[in-house]
């Protein structure tokens, strides 16, 4: 075993010409988190404690796709959906449709550990939430007034792509007709605005144990109900002996190509290492989709991938290695 090692993400598809001081915001937060993990694991935390505690930090900041902060549905609402999964005996938890629990990644640990089951959704994850007494807040708590721009312009215009919400003061002079010039399409069909800013992290601790979680609002103007890559395990989610993974991008592509779970069969059963099947399935598994995943190998390795214009990520392990970065 080659020590701890600890990854996070704030989303792949990047605007290039975000603005610098977004950009900035994104790395502090990127590497407060890292710090937070950076800290558990020197104090010999397991891996899946890590992993649920930096999740929690990403969706208790408003700045990307989760928790606080996460994208609208049409009604102008917010589901959210998260999933964690613990390497060593593959045990996972799975939420969806939640839109009153305080910190999605927490009550898909408790699925995991205190239900018979492992995904639970809408209003069932809901009442479990309330048996299982976690934070609860109103709706409202998770809408902000960014987003609620983001909507309008969703719904003014049939296409917009959006690689990372803009700042609210530059939503009055975004062109919406150049938008609709170049609509998005997934599943063959045009979606109107693409938040891809899931949020995840995967850590293996001191002895070897991988974990990983990932937590998400979805896409922005998503149809209430959908269901994207983020609490499926082995899609948007997975840890086992060898590695583990959290991807973000886009979720159909993702689901497609079970592209968590792909890293690590590539290492299983090709006998590749932990980049070389990162790099093998973003380049052969994403069909025409956009997306990327970060990686830690058992040996205490780090590593990302992904075929957008930029990612929002951070790694650190135990030999002193540390990097935050957003492009390639």
């Amino acid at each position: 075993m080659g020590g701890w090692a600890i990854a996070v993400h704030g989303g792949a598809g990047v605007d290039p010409n975000l603005p610098r001081e977004r950009q900035e915001e994104a790395k502090k937060l990127l590497t407060r988190c890292l710090q937070i993990g950076i800290s558990a694991l020197r104090s010999n935390l397991p891996a899946i404690d890590v992993v649920e505690l930096v999740v929690r930090e990403l969706e208790t900041d408003p700045l990307f796709n989760s928790g606080r902060g996460s994208a609208l549905t049409e009604n102008g609402t917010v589901e959210m959906e998260a999933s964690i999964m613990d390497g060593p005996k593959r045990r996972c938890g799975a939420v969806s449709g939640l839109t009153t629990v305080k910190n999605p990644v927490s009550l898909a640990r408790l699925v995991m550990e205190k239900s018979p089951h492992s995904y639970l959704a809408f209003s069932g994850a809901e009442e479990f939430a309330r048996q299982q007494g976690v934070e609860l807040v109103d709706n409202d708590y998770f809408i902000t007034e960014e987003n609620v721009g983001m909507l309008k312009l969703a719904k003014e215009a049939n296409s917009i792509l959006f690689d990372y919400r803009i700042p609210a003061a530059g939503l009055e002079s975004c062109s919406v007709g150049a938008a609709a010039n170049s609509p998005l399409v997934m599943n063959g069909l045009p979606i109107s605005v693409y938040a891809p800013e899931t949020v995840g992290c995967v850590a293996v601790d001191g002895e070897g144990r991988c974990a990983a979680a990932t937590s998400t609002g979805g896409l922005m103007n998503k149809k209430a109900g959908r269901i994207g890559d983020s609490p499926l395990i082995g899609s948007g989610t997975y840890a086992g002996d060898l590695c583990g993974i959290s991807c973000t991008g886009e979720g159909e592509a993702i689901i497609r190509g079970t592209l968590a779970r792909d890293v690590a069969a590539v290492m299983e059963y090709k006998g590749l290492g932990l980049q070389e099947s990162v790099d093998f399935v973003v380049k052969e598994r994403l069909d025409e989709g956009r997306a990327g995943l970060i990686a830690v190998s058992r040996d205490g390795e780090v590593a990302c991938g992904f075929n957008t214009n930029g990612m929002f990520r951070g790694f650190a392990t135990e030999d002193g290695f540390m990097e935050v970065g957003i492009w390639e």
